[in-house]
C-alpha cells in the first residue's frame, strides 16, 4: 500500500485538506475542477440563495451522471458478450468447413 499524500482541494471557495493515494491526485483535482465549473455554470443559469443551493444542484447533476454512466457500462458489457458469442459462432462455423 502506498503512502497517502496531503493535498489541498478548493471547492466552492473553501479549501479542504485531504489525504489521498498519489495515483488518485489527478482524478481528485479534475473532479474538484468539474464541481467548481458546474457551480459557476449553475450560478449563471439558475437563481439560488447561496452556495449551498448550487452545491445541491451539482450533487444532483453528479448523481444523474453516475446513473447514466452505469447504464452505459451495462450496455457495453452486454454488447461485449454479444460480440464474443458471435465470434464463437463464426469460429465454430469456420472449424466445421472442410
Amino acid at each position: 500500500m502506498s503512502e497517502l499524500i496531503p493535498v489541498n482541494i478548493v471547492v466552492a471557495d473553501r479549501t479542504y485538506r485531504l489525504k489521498i493515494e498519489p495515483e488518485d491526485e489527478e482524478m481528485v483535482r479534475k473532479t474538484a475542477n468539474t464541481i467548481n465549473e458546474k457551480i459557476t455554470e449553475f450560478k449563471s443559469n439558475f437563481a439560488g440563495k447561496d452556495t449551498q443551493d448550487y452545491l445541491a444542484m451539482v450533487l444532483l447533476w453528479f448523481a444523474t451522471e453516475q446513473k447514466d454512466n452505469a447504464k452505459l457500462a451495462l450496455l457495453a458489457d452486454e454488447t461485449s458478450k454479444q460480440i464474443k458469442e458471435m465470434a464463437q459462432t463464426i469460429d465454430k462455423a469456420l472449424e466445421d468447413q472442410p
